[in-house]
Order: C-alpha cells, then structure tokens, then sequence
C-alpha cells in the first residue's frame, strides 16, 4: 500500500531537526576559534609593535646612546650581571647601534645618524664603558659591542676622526684592552678592538712604548692557537701599519726586541711560530723606513748562525722566507769581517745548497736574487783566519708534489 506524503514528511522531519542542530554546533565551534586566534594575533609582539609604533616614536641615536650609556653604568655597578634585570634591553640597544652604524641589507647608514651617534657617545664616555663592561655581556652583545668599538674608529664627525683625540686623553682603555689577551674568553673580543684603535698613530706610539710590547712575545705563545694568532695579528699591525713610528721604536728598542723576537718565536718549537716570525721579519727589514736597523741585524753573527739554521729548516715555506732575510748578510756592502768569515768558510756547503734549491712554481725574481747571492758568496775573500765549527747537514726537501728529491751532503756551519 502506498505511503501518503504526510507520512513521507513525518517520517523525515526527525532527521532534519538533527542534521540543522549539527550545522548549529559546526558554525558555533568556528566562531569561537576565529576569537581565540583574533585574540592570539593581538597579543603578538608583530601587532602589539604596529599598534605602539602609531603612538610611540622611534628612537633617535642620541637617545639610544643616552639609554645604552645609562644601562651600562648600571651593569657596571651591579656586581652580579645575572641579576641585572635591564639586560634584554641593553642587547637590543646595543644591536639598534650597531645597525645604525654599519645599516642594513635593505638600506645603507646614514651619514648624519652616525656623526649624532659617534658624537654622543664620546661625549658621554659611553665607549669606555663599553670596553669596562664587556665582561659582564652576553655573547652577542659582545659581538655588537666589538663591532661598534671598530666602526668608531673609523667615523668621521665634521671631517676629523674624534676617536682618536679620545684614546690620546684616555691611554688607559689600551691598557685594558691589551690584558685581554689574559683572558681567553674575552681575548679576541678585545683583541678586534685594539687592532681597530691602533689605526690611529698616536694609539700605536703610546703602546709601542709601554711595557705590554714585552708581553706580545708571550701572547703568541698562548697555547690556544686562535688566541696566539689573533695576538700575532695585532703584533705584526702594530710592528707595519706606522713606518715612521715603528722605526723610531725599533732604533730606540733594538737589543731587548730583537733579543726577544730571535729567542722566542725565531727559535721557537712551535712551527707556526717561526713560520710567522721570519715572514715578519723579512717585512720588516725590506722595508725602506727601517733601514739602520736592517743594516745593525745584518751585521751580526749571531743573527746569521739563526738565519743559516732556518735554511736547514723542512718547511720550504720557512726556507724560501729565510732566503729573503738571509740574502741581506750578502748584500750588505760593509759586511764586518766575521760575517765575511762565516760565508766563506761555508762557501762550497753554501753553493751546492743553492744549487738545489727551488721553490714550487717558476719566479724569475726568485732565480735573479738566488743568482746574485751565489755569485756574492763566490766572490767573497776571508778576512784574517777562518773558524772552525760543528757540521749539520740538511734534510732531504719536500717538492711540489710531497715526493723528496737528494740534497746533496751540504752543510752549514753553527757558530758556537
């Protein structure tokens, strides 16, 4: 018997009822989770910053200094930096200078903003407190502190670099920067810094004449190597970057120096050491503003005995830079007459030495100074008798591709 359509409809509105009570609920879940996340982005610090930047103005880099300088005359005087409560903060400044003073990928610094900033922060010693509180930082707030110290160095306020009439008045923050290398946490944090003030030539002539240059001879014998080499760094900016100062130094400093620089690095066990000593040294005494002091070291037997034991030495690196030192003992015209004794008695030794030595890749400069040396040694006459002395041969060299070609027994006499 067929159903009546009143029957059909009675029988279906059940089902109707619930299928729209369960769109009800559907539509009342999403529009409690469209609150929640409404909610959730209000309270992020992308909205919250859109929201204050319309009520707050930004910082100008005189503010910043002026904050940063307060905070770190509180840091300072907080004996415990775990409990200064302000250091979020002070990183953030820290970084906002740095990115004033170096820009960023979008835009470059801008000229004004850094003269304001350079300027302020002189005025208000707030690099000194920089350097005194770099301690108390955390790693990258020593990082940014670092960078900012360098950038300074170089920002011109009104066409003069105010840094360095700053450093001249303050000599003591080269102090402290200098025994940074005590601490091997801090060491190359300091280390950066100091090499970037001793741009300055009245910083590099106050620590040339201190007591820390004797120190230098220690700090790159720190065992750990990327400190030894950050003080290696500063040590051979500070012995290059001033010509006229480093020569007045060396002339003033010649027997504690060079006594120093032969016995501690010169003949060090370390090889990184001698191989970074002798390259030094050769830069050094090519240079034309050193000239009396190259002359004084070229006539000394001592300095020849440890010049000739660098030619036995493996390394041909070592070698080839103690050939370009070597090679002034034989050029100099007025050699003293030990000096003249030594080459001759060692002439044949001398000569089947060079005769195989040769360096990796062709250079014609090379061969020409190498030629001239042995047509020198050849020439040479004893003056009054020669010496005796205790024979070392040298060691087969390494070629270019790590295979050992035959010396032969050449030998090179050591002055006792």
């Amino acid at each position: 018997m067929p159903m009546l359509a009143t029957q059909i409809a009675a029988d279906k509105t059940p089902g109707l009822e619930k299928g729209e009570k369960g769109s009800h609920e559907t539509v009342k879940r999403s529009s409690n989770n469209l609150k929640k996340l409404f909610t959730k982005a209000l309270r992020s610090t992308g909205v919250k910053s859109i929201f204050k930047s319309k009520t707050k103005p930004p910082k100008t880099p005189i503010d910043v200094v002026r904050r940063v300088t307060f905070l770190l005359a509180a840091l300072d005087c907080n004996v415990d930096p775990k409990r200064f409560d302000k250091m979020q903060e002070l990183d953030s400044l820290l970084h906002e200078m740095k990115s004033i003073l170096y820009g960023s990928n979008e835009c470059e610094p801008a000229v004004e903003a850094c003269a304001q900033l350079t300027q302020e922060l002189f005025r208000d010693n707030t690099l000194r407190l920089i350097i005194l509180c770099l301690p108390k930082l955390n790693l990258e707030a020593r990082k940014d502190a670092t960078r900012i110290v360098a950038n300074l160095q170089r920002q011109p306020v009104n066409s003069r670099l105010i840094a360095s009439d700053y450093l001249e008045a303050n000599p003591d923050l080269m102090d402290h920067l200098v025994s940074g290398y005590d601490d091997p946490g801090l060491a190359l944090h300091y280390g950066a810094m100091l090499r970037e003030c001793i741009r300055h030539q009245v910083v590099a002539r106050y620590v040339l004449r201190s007591e820390h240059m004797k120190r230098f001879f220690d700090y790159m014998q720190i065992p750990e190597f990327d400190v030894a080499a950050d003080a290696t760094a500063t040590f051979k900016e500070l012995m290059t970057r001033h010509k006229s100062t480093v020569a007045e130094f060396l002339f003033e400093n010649y027997d504690w120096f060079f006594t120093e620089f032969n016995a501690k690095l010169l003949e060090s066990a370390n090889y990184i050491t001698r191989r970074q000593a002798i390259k030094l040294l050769g830069d050094i005494l090519l240079d034309r503003s050193n000239s009396p002091v190259m002359t004084r070291y070229v006539s000394s037997k001592d300095n020849l005995r440890i010049l000739m034991n660098l030619l036995r030495e493996a390394s041909k690196n070592i070698q080839l830079d103690a050939f370009h030192v070597f090679k002034l003992f034989v050029a100099n015209r007025n050699k003293p007459s030990d000096i003249v004794n030594i080459l001759v008695a060692n002439r044949s030794k001398l000569l089947r030495f060079f005769a195989s030595f040769r360096i990796d890749k062709e250079d014609e400069q090379f061969e020409a100074d190498k030629a001239q040396v042995v047509k020198e040694i050849a020439e040479l006459e004893a003056i009054g008798p020669l010496f005796s002395g205790e024979l070392h041969k040298f060691p087969p060299t390494p070629t270019a591709s790590g295979e050992l070609y035959k010396t032969p027994t050449a030998c090179i006499r050591q002055l006792i």
